[in-house]
């Protein structure tokens, strides 16, 4: 199997669950991704152990004119470089998992006669799949596909692929009192500098409420010695991190969690059934970290507040009243994990496998 995209954890956390769940199915089987050497996959895969080629491509939408033409001027060499990776590895099937290198690999495999697919991770789709869609042989969704963006024949409903680790040891001890209520704080791979500084300025309204809290805090590289001098100096427990690899540990022991609201925290989320404040990205194309967000709010499952109301003393209230109602944490919780799908990764192996092993009808 060759994976194709990447470049954020959105888009790699679910190919890292697909190549698991791959791999576990048979010790003959292989897996190649392929992503770009800005991306975060060139860091986690490493890691990881999972081989990693890389394309020479950058995305067009949302940039100057100029950007956007160097870019398109990048898209043939991208797929002759695909070419000759194909050519080299023999893959059985190639899926796109979103990300720049997603495309070029995708329509590559595909006009090469190699078995294709593509996972949509968002309820709102983006371009590149709506594109991707024509041609690929298969389609994972994370959401229904309700306005019917993609062929329903070649559509299937599977959840959005989380990673084993977040499959295991889900059961949560029972809470002892002079545990600190524990909130996990990120704005992805590369963190959010709003939330970040709505965190701290809301933490210095807390009060003694602090008392019976505990902040775990990814905040990227650039805000991380900044979001620590702040917590020392409000005298708060805190955990501060550029970036948390075991993701899946500090799910487990979180009680709440503040983020955004991309499609692989919302699996991760309802998968751990956690209860969750999400402040989408108010910049994602087509605004469709906010459509993530409204399916778990809908199921009440979750608390949205959009990045143009953020500010310190209103989460700073939200916080405060749900740490002072445990009940509706609990509620919360029980809501989101129904949502939850451990499954998904599994299901598409497995369609992958016979995909590539037998003829589609």
């Amino acid at each position: 199997m060759m994976i194709a995209g990447g470049g954020t954890g959105g888009h790699l956390f679910p190919g890292i669950a697909i190549a698991e769940a791959f791999l576990k199915k048979d010790g003959a089987n292989e897996v190649l991704f392929v992503g770009t050497e800005r991306g975060l996959e060139k860091r986690v895969l490493k890691e990881l152990g999972y081989p990693l080629e890389t394309l020479d491509i950058e995305g067009i939408k949302g940039r100057s004119w100029k950007r956007s033409m160097q870019a398109a001027f990048k898209i043939p060499g991208s797929m002759m470089q695909a070419y000759k990776m194909i050519t080299k590895y023999s893959p059985d099937v190639v899926i796109g998992v979103g990300g720049y290198a997603s495309g070029p690999a995708v329509l590559t495999a595909h006009f090469m006669g190699i078995k294709t697919a593509i996972a949509e991770q968002n309820a709102l789709p983006g371009v590149t799949n709506r594109i991707l869609s024509k041609f690929a042989d298969r389609i994972f969704l994370s959401f229904p596909d309700r306005d019917q963006w993609f062929p329903k024949a070649k559509s299937v409903v599977t959840g959005n692929p989380i990673r084993a680790s977040f499959a295991t040891n889900l059961e949560i001890a029972e809470k002892k009192e002079d545990v600190p209520f524990q909130i996990l704080i990120f704005g992805g791979s590369q963190g959010a500098h709003a939330i970040n500084m709505a965190v701290v300025a809301a933490a210095a309204e807390l009060g003694k409420s602090m008392e019976k809290l505990k902040f775990v805090h990814q905040t990227g590289e650039k805000d991380a010695e900044e979001i620590r001098n702040a917590y020392k100096g409000l005298k708060i427990k805190a955990e501060v991190h550029p970036f948390i690899m075991d993701m899946a540990k500090a799910y487990r022991e979180a009680d709440l969690i503040i983020c955004r609201a991309g499609a692989t925290s919302v699996a991760e989320i309802t998968a751990m059934g956690k209860a969750a404040i999400f402040v989408p990205f108010p910049f994602a194309i087509n605004d469709h970290q906010t459509k993530n967000a409204e399916i778990l709010v809908h199921a009440r499952a979750a608390i949205m507040i959009p990045e143009r109301d953020l500010s310190g003393r209103q989460l700073a209230d939200t916080i405060e009243r749900l740490i002072g109602h445990p009940a509706t944490v609990e509620d919360m919780r029980n809501r989101s994990k129904a949502l939850g799908n451990f499954r998904a990764a599994d299901d598409v192996a497995e369609a992958c496998i016979k995909m590539a092993t037998a003829p589609l009808h």
